[in-house]
C-alpha cells in the first residue's frame, strides 16, 4: 500500500464528475464513499499514479482494482442499509471493503480462493463479490440469509456483466444489469467440458 497522493482529493473529484456522474452513479451514499477512500492508498507504490483512470487496475497474482464505475454501481445495486450483515468477496485489494463497511452493522471479507472453495463461516444478508464470476458455488450461495442480496461481475459468453441477485425458497438467481468491464476471479470459473470444433 502506499500514501495518498497530493492531489487525490482533486482526482476523487473529477473520478466522481466525469465516470460516475456521468454513468448514472448520483446517489449520495455511493459518491460519499468514493470521495472518502483514496485507491491509491490499495495500490502498490508503483500503481499508484494510475489510480483513478477508467479502467480495471491488474496487479498479477496478488489481484486487481476494477475500474470506478464498477465499484459505484456495485455500492448502488448492493444498497447496504446500517443493520445489513455483509460478505465481501475480495479482488485483491480491500478497497471495496473499505466502500462498504461503514454503510452496514458488520462486514467480513475473503477471499476469491476461500469463497470459491466453501470456506465461508456465518449468515449473511448481502454478499459484494469484487470481480466477475462464471458460476456461484452452491457452498456460498448457502451463507445468505432468505431474501439476502447479492451483487457480482458475471461472465456470460466471454462478456463481462454487472448482476444481482436475491435467495428466495433457497435458491439464487442472478440477473444480469448491465455490460461493465469487470476483471474475472478465475477461482469461480466453470469447470471445461468437451467441445467440438
Amino acid at each position: 500500500m502506499t500514501t495518498t497522493l497530493p492531489n487525490s482529493l482533486t482526482a476523487r473529484r473529477a473520478m466522481i464528475d466525469s465516470q460516475l456522474r456521468t454513468s448514472g452513479v448520483n446517489e449520495e451514499f455511493a459518491l460519499a464513499r468514493m470521495l472518502a477512500v483514496p485507491r491509491e492508498d490499495y495500490l502498490p507504490a508503483d500503481k499508484a499514479a494510475a489510480a483513478y483512470i477508467d479502467r480495471a487496475i491488474q496487479l498479477g497474482t496478488s489481484g486487481h482494482l476494477a475500474a470506478p464505475l464498477f465499484y459505484g454501481k456495485a455500492l448502488l445495486e448492493a444498497a447496504p442499509l446500517p443493520e445489513t450483515r455483509a460478505l465481501v468477496v475480495s479482488g485483491g485489494t480491500g478497497y471495496l471493503a473499505a466502500l462498504l463497511r461503514p454503510l452496514v452493522a458488520a462486514l467480513t471479507e475473503v477471499s476469491a480462493g476461500d469463497a470459491a472453495t466453501g470456506k465461508v463461516a456465518g449468515e449473511y444478508d448481502l454478499i459484494v463479490i469484487d470481480g466477475a464470476i462464471e458460476q456461484l458455488p452452491d457452498a456460498l450461495a448457502a451463507t445468505l440469509t432468505d431474501e439476502g442480496r447479492i451483487v457480482t461481475g458475471l461472465v456470460l459468453r466471454q462478456v463481462t456483466r454487472l448482476a444481482t441477485g436475491r435467495k428466495v425458497a433457497g435458491k439464487v438467481n442472478l440477473m444480469p444489469v448491465e455490460d461493465l468491464g469487470i476483471p474475472v476471479l478465475h477461482a469461480f470459473d466453470a469447470p471445461k467440458g468437451w467441445t467440438f470444433a
